[in-house]
C-alpha cells in the first residue's frame, strides 16, 4: 500500500557556503535529507564526500538518504555509516546483481536501495526488489541538478508500485529528478511515496513554503 508522501530535499541544490543554515531551515518540515555522492566516473560531476556528511550529521537528526553515483559504492559503506549515513542506494547499472552489496550494507546496519536510470527497464531490478528498503526511479539523467522531469518514466513507477504491492512488500518508491509542483502529482499518482526535490526547494525564495507547496501538490495529479 502506498505510504504518505515524504519530501527528501537534495542538498546538491543547497548553498554549500551556508549548508548548515539551509538544512536547519527545512529540517522541521521534511522527512529525510537526500545526499548525492558523485565520483566523476559513473557520472561526470563530482559532489561531496565523507567529511561533509560527517559535518552535517552533527547539525541534523534527519534520516540521511545517500545516493551513490559511483563505480565502487561498496568501498564506501563503512565510512558512510561512520559518518552518519542511514541509507544507501546504489545503481543497478553498476551492480546488475546487487545481492552482495546489499548484504554488505546490512552488515553496516544501513538501509539499502537500488537506483535505476531512465533508460533502464523495470525488469532489471525486479528480481532484487525483495532485498530493498527503497527503489529509486531516476526521472532525470544522473549527475546534475536542475534538469526537467522525464515523463516516460511514469509507467516504470507504476510497474514498481504494482510489484511492491502485489508482493506485500514495505519498500519505499522514490522518484529523483525534476520534482516540482507541476510534476509531483503525476509521480505520486503513478505510485511514488518519496520525492527528491533539489532546485524546487533550495532554489526557491522561501524553501519552507516550497516544501509546503510540494506537499499540497502531491495530492493533485
Amino acid at each position: 500500500m502506498i505510504k504518505a508522501p515524504r519530501i527528501a530535499p537534495s542538498i546538491l541544490a543547497a548553498d554549500f557556503a551556508d549548508l548548515g543554515t539551509d538544512i536547519a531551515r527545512v529540517e522541521p518540515h521534511v522527512d529525510m535529507l537526500h545526499i548525492d555522492i558523485m565520483d566523476g566516473h559513473f557520472v561526470p560531476n563530482i559532489s561531496l564526500g565523507i567529511p561533509v556528511i560527517a559535518s552535517i550529521r552533527r547539525r541534523s537528526d534527519l534520516l540521511f538518504d545517500c545516493h551513490l553515483m559511483t563505480t565502487n559504492p561498496d568501498a564506501y559503506l563503512e565510512p558512510l555509516r561512520e559518518a552518519g549515513a542511514d541509507q544507501v542506494t546504489v545503481h543497478i547499472e553498476v551492480f546488475p546483481d546487487p545481492s552482495s552489496v546489499a548484504a554488505l550494507a546490512r552488515e553496516q546496519d544501513l538501509r539499502f536501495g537500488i537506483v535505476l536510470n531512465p533508460p533502464t527497464p523495470f525488469e532489471a531490478v525486479e528480481p532484487f526488489i525483495e532485498i530493498c528498503d527503497m527503489i529509486v526511479v531516476m526521472s532525470v539523467h544522473p549527475g546534475f541538478g536542475g534538469q526537467s522531469f522525464i515523463d516516460s518514466v511514469l509507467p516504470k513507477i507504476e510497474k514498481t508500485r504494482k510489484f511492491v504491492d502485489s508482493a506485500g512488500l514495505a519498500a519505499d518508491i522514490e522518484v529523483d529528478g525534476g520534482i516540482d509542483t507541476s510534476t509531483i502529482g503525476a509521480a505520486r499518482a503513478a505510485g511514488a511515496d518519496v520525492f527528491v526535490a533539489g532546485t524546487s526547494v533550495f532554489g526557491a525564495p522561501d524553501s519552507v513554503a516550497a516544501v509546503a507547496e510540494l506537499r499540497a501538490a502531491s495530492s493533485r495529479e
